[in-house]
């Protein structure tokens, strides 16, 4: 079979998902994000709400790299990122920078700077993380990930949500402000917004004690059984 490229969206990852949903799981399921898995997860309750019961977003990326949002960056952020992405998309200069990057201390230097309990950076969790790196392909993945400032906003597809959905939010996230994310409880579609004190942009590995609970209880709203689509 001839080899095909394929554009990784977050249609694409939507697809996937929901494809996993109906051969893997076999039945509609809550869905749960974080980061930019949030926007992973609302993309596929749109475009696929029959095997989506639900949706938990944690610390959902706020994507204020995205094309759209540029404008409001200041200069040298805004010029600053662009230049970036041109850099990468020389494969040779790219290949240099993630084999820099997929480091266990580099990985663990980005992960303190994300967490706000540096004891739950632990060597297994940069271990888990380095993994994914050593795939053939993880290369042209990764480059294609950082020239993606397309695609929809989170502001784009929470409006459109027609399942039970949540956000939570570590109130010391670095990288994704909750002053800003707070908005998003304004939503309609929004069942609760849940500030998380004390934690980072990966509130599940940082507090599974607060996280855990919280998400038990909302998919304890849904059957344990739910019909399978016809």
């Amino acid at each position: 079979m001839p080899k095909q490229e394929i554009d990784y969206t977050f249609e694409t990852w939507g697809q996937q998902l929901a494809d996993f949903c109906r051969d893997v799981v076999r039945s509609p399921a809550v869905l749960v994000g974080n980061s930019i898995g949030c926007v992973v997860v609302m993309q596929t309750a749109v475009n696929d709400p029959k095997w989506v019961l639900g949706v938990a977003a944690l610390n959902c990326s706020l994507r204020l790299l995205h094309e759209r949002k540029q404008a409001g960056l200041p200069w040298y952020r805004r010029v600053g990122a662009n230049t970036m992405q041109r850099i990468l998309t020389n494969k040779a200069i790219g290949s240099l920078f993630f084999s820099q990057i997929a480091k266990p201390r580099t990985v663990r230097n980005i992960l303190l700077q994300a967490y706000h309990r540096p004891e739950a950076v632990t060597d297994e969790l940069v271990e888990l993380l380095l993994k994914p790196a050593q795939d053939k392909g993880a290369v042209e993945v990764f480059l294609a990930f950082t020239a993606y400032s397309q695609g929809p906003l989170p502001e784009d597809l929470l409006p459109r949500l027609t399942c039970p959905t949540i956000l939570l939010w570590g109130t010391k996230d670095p990288w994704e402000k909750i002053e800003i994310a707070q908005e998003w409880a304004n939503y309609p579609t929004v069942d609760r917004f849940i500030p998380l004190e004390g934690v980072g942009h990966c509130p599940q590995d940082e507090a599974p004690e607060l996280v855990n609970p919280i998400l038990e209880e909302f998919i304890s709203f849904f059957s344990s059984e739910p019909q399978r689509p016809k």
